[in-house]
């Protein structure tokens, strides 16, 4: 067998070690899944200290060193990002053939090729969505990072078009690699449902919701259009919303309690990882309105645990659902309603979806995103080379 030489590779695990949901979760998962995979090349996982509370677990493995840095991630990101300084993290990691910033923005790399992530552009896309400080700071950042790094990585074929198209990056620089549904995400029992329920006071079927309480997750539409289904169909189902409060968070909360039918809204907060399953194996119907998407985990791990699923019909979220989705126009809180409908009202094409969803959320495997990604580490490492 031909030796090949190894890629030593640099990844700023930050966001792992600091975010509990979204972008934390998805680089855990990916990172775990890449050193499972890969014995031959090198790994140096760099992350500022840790926010108070959290712990840092990173992946363990012969070619896998961890590196922290004496700074919180706030002082790295003034330092590094808003005040500019060329403090090259070359120093912190030592020479590497390649550093990837999957969260976004990339500090001065001195040597060696650079990659980064970018999942969404949906503070471009839709400004009005963000909390103004994180937009101006993303406004200001992402096109610089973009423009310095020599690669981009996106989730989906929808953001390599938006970065494309709004970064004016050349397409040969712009890969995709899609995220994947962790093998935990499955039809749970009726014991593990009922104790989700409980948890959570559940009291009736319910229509479930997830994700960061904030704009762009177009809860009130979902409720105007949860109020519509209940007024019509005079079937009691309660709408769980589960998720941690963001900015903007109010219209929501003021949404559900206009809502003739308040009582049976259930906030739940941030739900931890071992209770998603069973929350969304409960659902009688997942639905997901997002306005935009990077790429829509929560439908692929809906679809997983055996959930019919209704979501918009914009953004990564056709691409990612594919024909295994009810969809809907998300500014619509009619075509909302009546999508709800249809998934709880009608027997076959509720089997029908719930069988094209396991099949097609059996599509995304960490694995295979993982190898997709050292992949690309190779051939670019190759090209420098």
């Amino acid at each position: 067998m031909k030796w090949e030489p190894y890629v030593r590779i640099a990844i700023e695990y930050t966001p792992a070690v600091n975010q509990s949901a979204g972008i934390g979760r998805f680089v855990r998962s990916l990172v775990r899944a890449v050193v499972e995979i890969d014995h031959h090349n090198e790994y140096v996982l760099i992350h500022a200290a840790p926010n108070p509370g959290r712990a840092v677990a990173a992946p363990s493995a012969p070619n896998v060193s961890t590196r922290e840095m004496r700074f919180r991630e706030r002082v790295m990101s003034a330092l590094w990002h808003q005040l500019n300084l060329p403090i090259p993290v070359d120093f912190l990691t030592g020479p590497v053939d390649i550093f990837h910033a999957p969260d976004f923005v990339l500090p001065h790399v001195l040597r060696g090729i650079s990659l980064i992530t970018v999942h969404d552009l949906a503070f471009l896309i839709h400004p009005e969505c963000a909390d103004e400080r994180l937009r101006l700071y993303l406004e200001h950042v992402v096109p610089r990072s973009a423009a310095r790094a020599d690669f981009i990585i996106t989730d989906s074929e929808n953001t390599r078009n938006d970065v494309v198209c709004l970064l004016d990056a050349a397409p040969e620089r712009v890969f995709v690699v899609p995220g994947g549904v962790d093998p935990s995400f499955a039809p749970a029992t009726e014991e593990e449902v009922h104790r989700v329920r409980c948890a959570y006071r559940i009291h009736h079927p319910y229509i479930l919701a997830v994700g960061v309480i904030e704009p762009r997750k177009n809860f009130p539409r979902l409720i105007d259009a949860y109020s519509r289904f209940r007024v019509r169909t005079g079937t009691r189902y309660d709408l769980v919303i589960a998720g941690s409060n963001g900015w903007l968070s109010d219209e929501t909360y003021w949404e559900a309690e206009r809502s003739a039918f308040a009582d049976d809204v259930v906030f739940t907060g941030y739900v931890p990882e071992e209770h998603l399953a069973a929350l969304y194996s409960g659902a009688e119907v997942f639905a997901y309105p997002s306005l935009y998407e990077g790429i829509g985990l929560p439908v692929l791990e809906a679809m997983a645990c055996g959930t019919v699923v209704v979501c918009s019909n914009t953004s990564s979220l056709p691409e990612c659902a594919g024909d295994a989705a009810l969809l809907f126009p998300p500014e619509d809180p009619e075509a909302i309603a009546v999508a709800l409908e249809s998934a709880c009202g009608e027997p076959t094409l509720r089997a029908e979806l719930r069988r094209r969803g396991l099949e097609r959320a059996a599509m995304y495997d960490w694995g295979r995103s993982a190898r997709q990604l050292i992949d690309i580490y190779e051939r670019v490492a190759r090209t420098a080379g």
